[in-house]
């Protein structure tokens, strides 16, 4: 099914260089820093730049943001900004982890920070196992960046630090769920769809807007919250669904990762759930194969039929549809500034029916 892509908010671009800006302050400085003190930690320390600048779609600072602004704050305000760039910070860190998770060899377009060291090992005929070198690096990566993330966030309130711990945990509850289902080739759809609020939309979207609403306003929060949530936790769901759908068909050209990523890791997503539901016992077959080693191109292409074939794949667009609908009618109905909302409808938008 062809999905018209939404544009990119103009507002979008400008947040992604203010972000930008911030973190190459600080992980230059950061760098700089280490690399006196030994040069052997240039590599490691770069990696979380050559993460975070390499790209990415910024919607986190941005809902940050237009959260914060939809509460009354000042929109130069710079505890906004630190914030953005520490959900990026945040966000590196899941993504470091994840691949060495997935074992997944790219990243936007490069070879993932456990792969690079792993070869590294290889090539200088290091002592012990390259793989679990390689690992072991990125996963200390992945802290550094979380450690980063949380310096960023120093000086604001107990009620924002409160979201941002809850949100933190959120995310790994999430990813803790997302291996256990892998592993056990779980295929229910309630499962499924948890794990795609937990593991993503929720911190992606849901969270963000609190956090930027209490920084901004926190003797509002009982009346913004429930308000930001009627509209967070159905787009985030929409998010994650539209991701699960580029996991399984996206063009590597444009998604930097493998045709396929999601079936040949076996991810337990709504898609493939509802897949599995719909299928006939030859197209089970099929569909049990997701997950296997060695995957070839044909047998992806194999199961991207069956997808097709269930109804799943459009069943799934219409429930996006549905969802991304859900929230632009309760942010319609939120006490936030007007230019807040416009520039939430059109990320809304964007979110659920983007291409990468």
């Amino acid at each position: 099914m062809a999905v018209q892509p939404a544009p990119t908010p103009p507002s979008l671009a400008l947040l992604a260089r203010r972000i930008d800006e911030r973190l190459r302050v600080l992980l230059d400085a950061e760098l700089a820093r280490w690399t006196a003190f030994d040069p052997d930690l240039a590599e490691p320390i770069g990696e979380i730049g050559r993460l975070v600048l390499a790209g990415g779609k910024r919607l986190r600072p941005a809902f940050t943001h237009w959260g914060f602004v939809g509460a009354g704050g000042d929109p130069d305000d710079q505890r906004v900004v630190d914030a953005g760039a520490a959900f990026e910070l945040m966000h590196a860190f899941a993504l470091f982890h994840d691949d060495v998770m997935d074992d997944a060899t790219s990243r936007r377009g490069a070879l993932t920070t456990h792969t690079k060291f792993a070869r590294h090992h290889e090539e200088g005929r290091w002592a012990g196992e390259a793989r679990r070198f390689g690992d072991g690096v990125a996963i200390l990566v992945g802290d550094l960046a979380f450690v980063y993330a949380d310096q960023l966030m120093l000086g604001t309130s107990p009620q924002a630090w409160a979201i941002w711990n809850e949100l933190r945990i959120e995310l790994n509850i999430g990813q803790v769920l997302d291996i256990l289902g892998g592993v056990r080739n779980d295929r229910r759809r309630d499962k499924a769809e948890r794990i795609c609020r937990y593991k993503s939309g929720k911190y992606t979207i849901e969270r963000p807007l609190h956090l930027g609403a209490v920084m901004a306003a926190p003797d509002r929060a009982d009346e913004l919250l429930p308000a930001l949530s009627a509209y967070g936790l159905p787009l985030g769901d929409a998010f994650q669904m539209r991701d699960d759908v580029m996991g399984a068909f996206g063009d590597e050209d444009l998604t930097g990762k493998p045709v396929g990523g999601d079936l040949r890791e076996g991810k337990p997503t709504p898609l493939l759930a509802r897949a599995v539901e719909a299928s006939s016992a030859a197209q089970r077959e099929v569909l049990d194969l997701v997950g296997r080693p060695g995957l070839t191109d044909e047998q992806v292409a194999a199961i991207q039929q069956v997808i097709v074939d269930t109804g799943a794949l459009a069943d799934l667009e219409r429930t996006i549809d549905a969802l991304t609908d859900e929230a632009l009618a309760a942010i319609g109905r939120a006490c936030i500034t007007d230019h807040a909302r416009d520039e939430l409808v059109q990320l809304a938008h964007y979110v659920s029916w983007r291409h990468v």
